[in-house]
């Protein structure tokens, strides 16, 4: 058995296809996406992450601003930044990009953003609205996670879902997703006992540790579904992800890539969360 590869370049093309569609809708309103990318300090990952999300946002039509600052930055300053673009009309959607200086609070930081402009969807008021099954913002990729399933047509209800990694951006969202669509839902973290029993009972495996290649052939159910998020630099320099893509792809049923994979289609749904923020404002 060879796993179908799940192309996440172009299952995102055609979601960007569409927000583009529905920005230049809003244009004939006199309304323009727009999203304000704050960075802090100079993480070079993080520096590649936000030049992609502004060239995405600038190709779909929306209006972006990027906001580079250095790690001196005080935190009062970012706070301050932030509740002003919370009152610019301009700006439908806010992120500030993740890890911040070890100086600046993260969570208060988070906090400080509108909800209705949080297109991360980290903030509390939006991560309850996610338990109750009634979001307003999905976090982006989980969000591309679920699109991605959506189109390979996997069957979620009753399905056995394995989540590794419960982190606030990935791993707990993604557990609560599927389990509203159906599925029966573990979480696992650095702690789990015997991790290999639960993945090779997994229909669906999604895999967020930050660990390359933590998970080999040996690990996985024959013809499960194998999403991997994880995005690391090997010893060759080479990107990887948390899966072994090559001996698991001899065992899945289909398989996501590292580059290509999950990548693409979380900044796809942040357009989409973008393009939502500010539809929105049409409708008030």
């Amino acid at each position: 058995m060879t796993a179908r590869v799940i192309d996440g370049v172009k299952l995102s093309a055609t979601i960007r296809e569409d927000v583009a569609q529905r920005a230049a809708k809003l244009a004939t309103s006199g309304i323009q996406p727009g999203l304000a990318v704050i960075l802090v300090g100079s993480d070079p990952a993080s520096q590649v992450y936000v030049r992609n999300k502004v060239a995405a946002c600038e190709k779909a039509g929306f209006h972006s601003v990027l906001e580079q600052y250095g790690a001196e930055l005080t935190q009062e300053a970012l706070l301050a930044r932030v509740r002003a673009l919370n009152e610019d009309p301009s700006i439908h959607g806010i992120l500030v990009q993740l890890p911040l200086p070890a100086h600046i609070d993260s969570h208060l930081v988070i906090e400080t953003i509108a909800a209705q402009k949080d297109v991360d969807g980290f903030h509390i008021s939006n991560a309850g609205l996610l338990m109750t099954g009634k979001p307003l913002f999905i976090p982006c990729t989980p969000y591309g996670v679920m699109k991605m399933l959506e189109s390979e047509q996997v069957q979620l209800r009753g399905a056995v879902a394995v989540v590794i990694g419960a982190s606030n951006i990935v791993g707990k969202p993604m557990a609560m997703l599927l389990q509203s669509a159906g599925a029966t839902v573990t979480i696992c973290n650095s702690k789990t006992k015997d991790l290999s029993w639960h993945t090779r009972h997994a229909d669906i495996l999604v895999v967020a540790t930050g660990k390359p290649k933590m998970i080999d052939a040996s690990m996985v159910k024959p013809g499960a579904i194998v999403i991997d998020v994880g995005i690391n630099r090997g010893a060759d320099g080479k990107l990887c992800g948390d899966v072994d893509f090559e001996s698991v792809k001899q065992v899945a049923g289909a398989i996501t890539p590292v580059p290509g994979g999950v990548g693409p289609m979380t900044i796809a749904m942040l357009l989409v969360n973008t393009i939502e923020a500010a539809e929105r404002t049409q409708q008030r």
